[in-house]
């Protein structure tokens, strides 16, 4: 059986930061910034200087036989652990996902 590759934004909002955890946060906002956000296998964490909101993206990679609707809970399980590894908090969780096996691309046309 072969496999179906997602890419996953799951957005939040932090919640319950502490002073330790917003100072270390914004320590390194720098590189949270959205000109580092990539879709990678472990995901990447994207947030701003304003500790509100963040997003996670991520690449999962699930059973074909599983619906496509399942790759958005993986996704979410996968920041939810990012953050409690982080020692932070959040609240609802929300996740879009995008097919890359569906997806099709647009070659230029050669003149």
């Amino acid at each position: 059986m072969s496999d179906r590759t997602y890419r996953v934004i799951v957005r939040g909002v932090f919640a319950g930061l502490d002073e330790e955890h917003r100072t270390s946060l914004l320590e390194r906002a720098a590189q949270h910034s959205h000109l580092f956000a990539a879709f990678t296998d472990e995901g990447t964490l994207v947030y701003d200087e304003e500790l509100r909101a963040f997003s996670f993206r991520c690449v999962v990679r699930q059973a074909s036989d599983l619906p496509d609707e399942a790759a958005g809970p993986a996704a979410e399980q996968r920041a939810s652990a990012a953050l409690a590894a982080r020692g932070v908090g959040h609240g609802e969780l929300r996740s879009q996902v995008t097919s890359m096996d569906d997806m099709k691309i647009r070659r230029p046309r050669r003149n």
